[in-house]
């Protein structure tokens, strides 16, 4: 599939850290936010439903149908009416995309945003295995160096401690009691 992502993707391909209410269109996402470059936060609640609505090509009624289908879940104020962030109106975006330009069902569509949901889970997973192994790996490679040098200083150690071995020889020594004088 072709176009944004439902959830954002940075320019490394590693998925963005989304907001809590993301969370109810799919799991793993993170409370983390993530700042867009116009100054503003990409998660932040800051649109009405008629500007989310105009912004996203579409009718404020069209909206109100897709949240209470769960296809996109808006920010609530403590009143109850519902603001969209610019995640949301990229999503927005992508469901109109989806349903009128690929004919894909209501039902088809949240499948889609569930598995990239989980694909976007799972790339944040990976990322924190990746970092874990990479930690895991310089720890060895010290924990090596550690015990190469400690067997290194008891080696060392032993050697001035232990008399050399020297092959018997067939030399006679002569050996006198020295006098008591």
């Amino acid at each position: 599939m072709t176009g944004p992502r439902f959830r954002g993707a940075s320019a490394g391909g590693q998925p963005e850290r989304s907001r809590g209410s993301a969370d109810r269109r799919g799991a793993g996402a993170s409370d983390a936010t993530v700042p867009s470059s116009g100054g503003f936060e990409f998660d932040a609640p800051l649109f009405v439903i008629s500007v989310a609505a105009q912004l996203a090509g579409m009718h404020a009624q069209t909206l109100r149908s897709y949240d209470r289908e769960g296809l996109v879940s808006p920010g609530r104020t403590s009143g109850g009416g519902r603001r969209y962030s610019q995640r949301d109106i990229e999503l927005l975006r992508e469901v109109q995309k989806l349903s009128q330009d690929d004919g894909v069902n209501r039902a088809g569509i949240r499948r889609i945003i569930e598995l990239e949901s989980q694909v976007d889970a799972l790339r944040a997973r990976l990322s924190e295995v990746t970092e874990e192994v990479a930690e895991l790996r310089a720890e060895l490679v010290q924990s090596r160096m550690d015990a190469a040098n400690a067997a290194a200083n008891a080696i060392a150690g032993l050697r001035r401690d232990v008399v050399p071995w020297q092959e018997p020889t067939t030399a006679l020594v002569t050996w006198r009691r020295p006098r008591r004088g």
